[in-house]
C-alpha cells in the first residue's frame, strides 16, 4: 500500500517534465472524443429529426399512424401545413385531435401483408402432429 502511494506521488513530477507534449495529447483526445460524439451521436440525431419533420409535413387523409402516446389511428382530414393538430380517426365514429408533433410513425404501407406471402402455408407444414401425441396419454 505505502509503494503504490509513493508511486501516484510520483507521477505527478514526471508529467511535468514533459510539459507541452502532455498538453498536446490532452486537447487532441478531448477534439478527437468530440467528433466521435457528434458523427455517432448528434449527425444520426439531426438527420432522424429531419426525416420526422418531413413525415408530419406530408401528412394525407387515410394514412394509419401511431402517436407518441400509443394511440393507433387514421388521419380523418387532410392537415393544413399551418395547423399544429390533426383529427384522429380511432374507433368506429371516434375522434380525436391530437397535436401534429405527437405523431410519430406511419403503418400505412406496413399494415396490409403482402398477397404473395408464403409464410401461413409454411407455418402450417411444420405444425407436428398432435393426434399420435394424445392417444398415448388417454386413459382407457
Amino acid at each position: 500500500m505505502n509503494i503504490l502511494f509513493t508511486l501516484l506521488q510520483a507521477a505527478p513530477a514526471a508529467g511535468a517534465q514533459q510539459g507541452g507534449a502532455s498538453s498536446m495529447s490532452f486537447w487532441l483526445m478531448m477534439i478527437a472524443i468530440f467528433a466521435i460524439m457528434y458523427f455517432f451521436m448528434i449527425r444520426p440525431q439531426r438527420k432522424q429529426q429531419k426525416e420526422l419533420e418531413k413525415f408530419r409535413s406530408e401528412l394525407k387523409k387515410g394514412d394509419k399512424v401511431v402517436t407518441a402516446g400509443g394511440i393507433y389511428g387514421t388521419l380523418a382530414e387532410t392537415p393544413k401545413p399551418e395547423e399544429r393538430t390533426v383529427l384522429l380517426k380511432v374507433d368506429g365514429e371516434t375522434k380525436l385531435r391530437v397535436d401534429k408533433s405527437s405523431i410519430q410513425r406511419d403503418f400505412t404501407e406496413t399494415s396490409a401483408p403482402s398477397a404473395n406471402s408464403s409464410a401461413p402455408a409454411a407455418a402450417e407444414e411444420k405444425k407436428p402432429n398432435q393426434s399420435s401425441g394424445e392417444d398415448k396419454y388417454k386413459k382407457n
